[in-house]
Order: C-alpha cells, then sequence, then structure tokens
C-alpha cells in the first residue's frame, strides 16, 4: 500500500473519530453536572443566607413559611413578592445563578413561587 493511500485512510479515521466525539459533546449541554449543579447551589444557599441575615425583616416573614404546604408557601411567596416588589428582584437577582443553570441544562423552573 502506498504512503499516500495510509495516510488518506489515517486521516479520514482520525477526521471521523473527532466528528463523533464532536457531535457527542455538542448534544450534551455544557456543566450540567451533579458537581456543577452542587456548585450552583452553594453559591446561591451562600447569597440567600447573607441576604436573609442582613435582612431580618425579610428573614423573619419568610421564616413563618415552614409550616406551611407547598401550595400555601407557593401562593404566600407569590402574595409577598408582589406586594415587596424590591425584595423580589434582589432575591430573583441572588438566585440568578440556578435560574440560568436550570436553564441551561434543560431542567424545569423552581422555587419559592417566584418564577414567572
Amino acid at each position: 500500500m502506498s504512503f499516500i493511500v495510509r495516510s488518506a485512510g489515517v486521516v479520514a479515521i482520525a477526521g471521523a473519530a473527532l466528528l463523533g466525539s464532536t457531535a457527542t459533546a455538542a448534544a450534551e449541554p455544557p456543566n450540567c453536572t451533579l458537581a456543577d449543579m452542587s456548585g450552583v447551589l452553594s453559591g446561591v444557599s451562600a447569597g440567600m443566607s447573607a441576604y436573609l441575615f442582613t435582612h431580618p425583616e425579610v428573614n423573619a416573614e419568610l421564616s413563618t413559611m415552614t409550616d406551611m404546604s407547598g401550595e400555601e408557601r407557593s401562593a404566600y411567596m407569590q402574595d409577598y413578592m408582589s406586594a415587596n416588589p424590591q425584595v423580589q428582584a434582589e432575591l430573583q437577582a441572588i438566585r440568578q445563578p440556578m435560574t440560568d443553570f436550570r436553564a441551561r441544562c434543560g431542567m424545569p423552573p423552581g422555587g419559592l413561587g417566584m418564577d414567572g
């Protein structure tokens, strides 16, 4: 077999391997592993904790939800956020990294009755 034919065969196989792995990688959303989600959640959790400690009135108000059912909690949050748009904007900003993660990774929206 000539050098050119062997070289062309190697190039074709290498190209197919690269294209195959690229297609597989492109099909999966970037940074959507459990480790990625845990990192995002830890940042959001730290931000939420800091916010609630520095806004004791919001912390006290939202802490009343602990004994509510999921439906009650959702309705309460919607009412509270409607009545307190500044708090809603601040909490949405804190939660934005998780909202972005969910959208990028094809997950449903979630949490706190603030999604829209």
